[in-house]
Order: C-alpha cells, then structure tokens, then sequence
C-alpha cells in the first residue's frame, strides 16, 4: 500500500485581522507546555521569531513540542530518509530560539514522521531520526486522516483503513522498543480504527491529536449534534484504553466547521470557550486530567484566533478545575508523556 497526500487547505493567517482584538492574560503564573506546534512557510512564515513572539505573548509558556508538518524535507537521497530533514531543520530552529530566549526549552521534543508502511525497515529511519534529533526526539506521527468515500475535503485524506494494514502495524511495532510515542492525526469517525490499534499495541503510547477531528463540513455541515453525539460513543470507548492520551484543542482548523475565521472580528476567548467546552469537559470526564493536555497547534489553528485567546479560552474551560488537575492540563501530562 502506498500513501498519496493532498496539498494543505489549512486558513491563511491575517495578523491585521487577529490584532482587532485583544486580551488581558488569565492567570499569566500558571506554567505551560505546548505540546502540539509546527514549523513552516505555508500559511505565511512560521520560524523561530514568529514561534518566540507567541511563546512570549502573556502565557508562562515555559517548553514546547514541534509536531511533524511535511517540512523541511531532504531534497536528495532515499526516499525513506528524506523526512529526516524536517527533524534536522527543527534542531536548527530549536537552537536559535535557545539562543534568543535560554529560559524557553522551544522544541525540547520532536514527534517526527517515518512511513510505517516500512515494516521492519522503519527502523533505519528511527535510528535517522533519533541521530538528527540531538536528544529530542520523543515519537512519530504518520497522518492516518481520512474522509474515505464520504468526505472528498479531507486533508490529507489518506487510505482509508490505514491503522488496520499489516505492514503499518509491523512499522507501528518499531515505536515502543525504541521507547518512542505515537501521534494520531485522525477524522472522528475513524477513532474506532485508533482505538482496534491501542488494543492491539497496550505497550506503546498513543496520543490522540485535535480531539480526535470532528468534523464539520462537507456531509457533516450543520450536523453539530449528531457529530458530538457520535464522537462521544467513540470517546467512551476507546477512554478504555490506558495507553491512550488526549490533546485538547486543534478545533479551530477549518474542518471542525466552527468558521470562527469567517467573523468580521477575531473570537474572544469566552465565544471559543463556549464552542469548545463539551468537547474538552466531555474529553477531561472520560480520560481524567491525568490523560489530558491543552495543545495549540499552531499556526493552523492562527488563522482564526491569536495565542494570548486560544490559551484564556482553554483557562476559562478549566476555571473549575483543582489546582492539581489545572497542573496536569496546561504542564504535567505533557511534561510526562513527552519526557520534557
């Protein structure tokens, strides 16, 4: 089996238009790792200054983990290898950022990608990684998001039953003995397919990305109750699963259909707190704190709200929470979880 992607249509970042609105900094103390970041020049330039500016924008951000983007890539060598050059352009970013701002661990972890599709070869290409990585690489991701016969605008719309091939899973193997995690880009109706997987691997770590993707467009539009109602079931199932964790946030890319990009005004972040809340109030009650983190997966989910709103919406949706449970949200699950 082969994987063909399709180009990104994720939403442009406007800085004029994110800076009509602005926020004071809730709780500005409490200590954060954002574990879900990328690094590009696709939506307009992600890099170690823009990085920094919101890193340092008001929230005590104090580590990050960059999250594979299809960037950066070896322009010459083995096919296999060249995914190895994002990891080594994201050591470079990592360093410069040190050099600007020592008291920020920017890019202390990497989640890389190899094919799985490799089988037993990946292997080669772990070691690549792990060589290229200096000491931070922490797990892989291989895109399994797939909108199948329903959903032409999935992105990157991959085959549709990938988690259940023989050679993915013989890759997938690889991940645990090289003490490496495992992160899912996904579409909610395929968490049954995530969680055949974590069953299948209870040794590996495996973390859910952006909620598991409920979608929002496309035969879904205007189907937000049936789509929460669905993915609940599928939450609750797979909630069974230990090895799994959960990344809240990733709700404002253009799938989810919340169209907060499409307003004459950026969101506040009380109006994305009242989008997102049953999602991660739902996520929290059946995972625990201790299988959560705030993510802000940036800068995909820029294009429709700023890093000061996305970070005071999800306070506001933890407000009620104890301190030790606000703790293992916003730093401790992903402090353990990515060994940071």
């Amino acid at each position: 089996m082969t994987q063909d992607y399709e180009a990104t249509t994720h939403i442009l970042t406007r800085d004029d238009w994110l800076a009509k609105a602005s926020e004071e900094i809730l709780e500005p103390e409490l200590p954060i790792i954002d574990p879900h970041h990328h690094l590009w020049d696709r939506l307009g330039p992600y890099f170690a200054d823009e990085l920094l500016a919101d890193l340092t924008s008001g929230h005590n951000i104090r580590k990050t983990v960059f999250i594979q983007c299809r960037y950066g890539y070896r322009e010459e060598g083995p096919t296999d290898l060249k995914p190895v050059g994002e990891t080594e352009f994201v050591v470079g970013i990592a360093e410069e950022c040190a050099r600007k701002r020592s008291d920020i661990g920017a890019c202390d972890g990497i989640v890389a990608h190899a094919n799985l599709l490799l089988g037993d070869a990946v292997q080669p290409v772990l070691d690549a990684h792990k060589e290229a990585a200096k000491g931070r690489l922490r797990g892989i991701r291989h895109y399994t998001a797939s909108g199948g016969d329903r959903f032409s605008g999935a992105v990157p719309n991959s085959p549709l039953r990938l988690m259940y091939d023989d050679a993915f899973r013989k890759g997938f193997g690889h991940l645990a003995a090289n003490g490496l995690t495992y992160d899912a880009w996904l579409y909610h109706p395929q968490i049954p397919d995530f969680t055949d997987l974590a069953r299948a691997f209870p040794d590996t770590t495996m973390i859910l990305d952006h909620l598991g993707g409920p979608l929002g467009i496309g035969p879904y539009r205007g189907k937000g109750d049936e789509v929460f109602a669905e993915w609940k079931g599928y939450m609750q199932d797979l909630a069974g699963c230990p090895n799994v964790i959960i990344k809240l946030g990733g709700l404002a890319m253009d799938v989810n259909g919340f169209d907060l990009h499409l307003e004459p005004l950026p969101p506040s972040s009380g109006e994305c707190a009242r989008l997102w809340r049953p999602y991660i109030e739902t996520a929290i009650e059946l995972f625990g704190a201790d299988r959560c983190m705030f993510e802000s997966n940036f800068p995909v989910d820029k294009g429709a709200v700023s890093y000061p709103v996305v970070w005071n919406a999800f306070k506001r949706i933890a407000a009620g929470a104890s301190d030790a449970e606000k703790a293992s949200l916003f730093h401790d699950t992903a402090a353990r979880v990515y060994r940071l």
